[in-house]
Formats: C-alpha cells, structure tokens, sequence
C-alpha cells in the first residue's frame, strides 16, 4: 500500500524526469532547426571566417591556441562543414571527371578501379561519362563537368580533339590523359608504349618457335592502339628477318569480339599454313579461339594465339589466353595521383610509360627447332 510521501515522491521524479527531456528535446530541436555556420563558429571563437576556414582545411596561418577555440567552438555548436560550402571557400568540390569511350570493357573497369582507390583515399569522388567516341556527347559531358565545378579531368582512350582541349582549357582545371597520348597538346599521359608492347608480343611468339606469324589488327587509322601495334608487329617481323606482306594482316575495324571471329576467318583464307597470330586486343583473341573451334583448328596444337591486354576474360577461355599485359589498375592509380599533385600545384608533372609484360597460359605451342 502506497503512502502519501511515496506518491509524492513519485510524483517529482517524474516531473524532474519529464522537464529533462522535454528540455534536450527542445535543444535538440533548436539544433536541427538552426544550422550553424562558419561565421557562427567565427564569432564563438572570436576569430575571422578566414581563419576558420584556414582550420578546416589544414591550411597555415594560425596559432595552435586559435586552433583549439576554434575547434571547441566547433564541438560546442556541432558545425559541420557543408561540402558545397566549403568548396566555395576553397574554389574546390572534391570531385574528379572521368571520360571513357566505353564503359561495356573490363579494360575501363580496372582503369576506374585504380581511380577510384586513389580518389577516395585522398578525400574526393569521381563523376563518370560514358562518350561512346561521340564528339557531341563528349562535349555535352564537359559542359556538365564544368556545371559540376569538378577539380580534374582524366581523358581515357582516344584521340584527344582540339575541342575537348580547348574547352578543357576555358575550364582552367588538370587534364591528364590515361591509356592515350597527344602530340598536338602539351598534357602529360599516363601509358604503355603500345609499339613496343606489340613488339614485345610478337618476339614471344617467335621466341616459341613461330615464324608464319599472322596478325588481327584493330582499325588501323587508330593513332592510340590501332596502328602503333600493326607498326609493333612489323617491326619484329623485319627485325627477326620473317616474311610479311599484306596477307599476314587481317586489318579490321575494331577490336572487339566479332572482329577476332571474322578476322580469324579471313586470316586463314589468306594464310592457310599460319601457324600463330597475334590479337590486337584479348576481344579479338577470344573471337579468334571461338572461330577456331568452329573451324575444327585446335589452339595451340593446330594454331596458337596471344592477346593483347591481359583482361580477367584471359583466365576463362579454354585453352587460357596468353596474352601481353598492361597493369590497368595501376595506370588508373597513377592518373589519378598526377591529376592531385597537379591540383596541389605541382607544375613539373612528367609522363609516364608504364611497363608491359607477357602473362604467358596455355593457347601457345612451343615448337621444336
């Protein structure tokens, strides 16, 4: 049974109980309904929006005593930076533009990666386009980039026109080219040499014993990929003193899948006693195993094949597609890192060729000498 001073002792926890959290409520309500800014973190402190702004973004100019008011200010009022804000201050928005040609690849998806990993790592996102190698588009895309105020662009995989450069250049923002090079414009590149990686293919090739080596080339009035291979493979050809005319070389219009099935085709038709091809790409390679089953060639034992690329696809053909590799991940990761030390100020920013090797599996023969 309760007594009185029980019920009224009851009776004031519960008013002290309620009026506490009717006030953190209230407080927290005020907080939601009044977002606090810079110059409220300014005036707390006593300092200058400058300054704050100096504190926030790692920049000097201040004592560690500022520093430490400022950041209790910022504890006592629960400021966060507003991202669009801060980049009004700093004429940055933590974002990087990316153009790709085509986004289908596994080729584009290992170059994204290594952005990506390095964007992230250093506090900014990454905006994608897809151009599908169309003039229109890509420049809608850098219109949009430019609405977006983006810190860089990273030019992926084709020829870099005279428009895109320009407009890039009103832009007043990095430009780093990946997996494509300009002769025409000053902008440092990220690559491998595809000459010397085609060579490098190639003198495997002969190396295994081959010396009726034939070729499936990409679109030879390609100035990135198509033609510097073609020139690649010639050149190891002369260089081991092998015969070569315009029967080694199925020239086709890209290098996709369809164009190894056909170009397979029409190499054979030209170069019945061939006895290994080199792929411009591992798409190409793997048309060209697919139109040898068909064809009742056996790879490697009747025909052997080496891509060009090395993508994930190379593991899963049957036999496993030998295939020069280029270290996409990496070359993703290197442009993006250029494209922040260009941001930083960084003007002596140079080139780089990146390393090529053979990733060697099993749709090659060795021959016996």
């Amino acid at each position: 049974m309760f007594l009185k001073k029980d019920i009224v002792n009851a009776f004031i926890w519960w008013y002290d109980h309620f009026t506490k959290t009717f006030t953190l409520t209230a407080e927290r309500e005020r907080r939601w309904e009044m977002a606090y800014t810079i110059k409220d973190v300014a005036k707390k402190a006593n300092v200058s929006i400058a300054t704050v702004s100096r504190i926030l973004n790692n920049q000097k100019g201040y004592s560690e005593q500022t520093k430490k008011k400022v950041l209790k200010a910022i504890e006592e009022l629960d400021y966060h930076p507003n991202a669009i804000a801060r980049g009004l201050i700093n004429k940055k928005t933590s974002t990087i533009g990316v153009l790709f040609p085509a986004l289908s690849s596994m080729l584009a998806t290992e170059l994204l990666a290594g952005i990506e990993k390095t964007a992230h790592e250093l506090g900014s996102s990454v905006i994608v386009c897809h151009t599908e190698s169309n003039g229109l588009k890509t420049m809608k895309y850098l219109q949009l980039l430019n609405e977006k105020r983006v810190d860089g662009i990273i030019f992926t995989s084709e020829i870099l026109k005279e428009e895109y450069y320009e407009f890039i250049q009103k832009m007043n923002i990095p430009l780093v080219l990946l997996s494509t090079e300009s002769r025409a414009y000053p902008v440092p590149y990220v690559k491998v040499d595809d000459r010397r990686a085609a060579y490098a293919a190639v003198q495997y090739l002969i190396k295994q014993g081959h010396k009726r080596i034939g070729m499936i080339s990409g679109n030879d009035q390609d100035l990135i990929a198509g033609k510097p291979r073609i020139e690649g493979y010639l050149d190891a050809m002369s260089d081991y003193q092998l015969p070569t005319d315009d029967s080694f070389i199925a020239r086709m219009k890209g290098f996709k899948f369809s164009d190894g099935t056909e170009g397979l085709k029409l190499l054979k038709k030209q170069l019945p006693d061939v006895t290994a091809v080199f792929a411009a790409s591992d798409d190409i390679a793997v048309g060209a195993i697919s139109s040898a089953y068909r064809l009742g060639i056996r790879v490697p034992d009747d025909l052997s094949i080496i891509g060009y690329d090395n993508l994930k696809i190379a593991d899963m053909t049957i036999p496993p597609l030998t295939s020069l590799a280029q270290p996409f991940y990496e070359m993703g990761e290197k442009a993006a890192q250029m494209i922040f030390d260009l941001m930083d100020g960084d003007e002596l920013i140079e080139s780089r060729i990146m390393p090529h090797s053979i990733a060697e599996r099993n749709s090659v023969l060795k021959l016996e000498s």
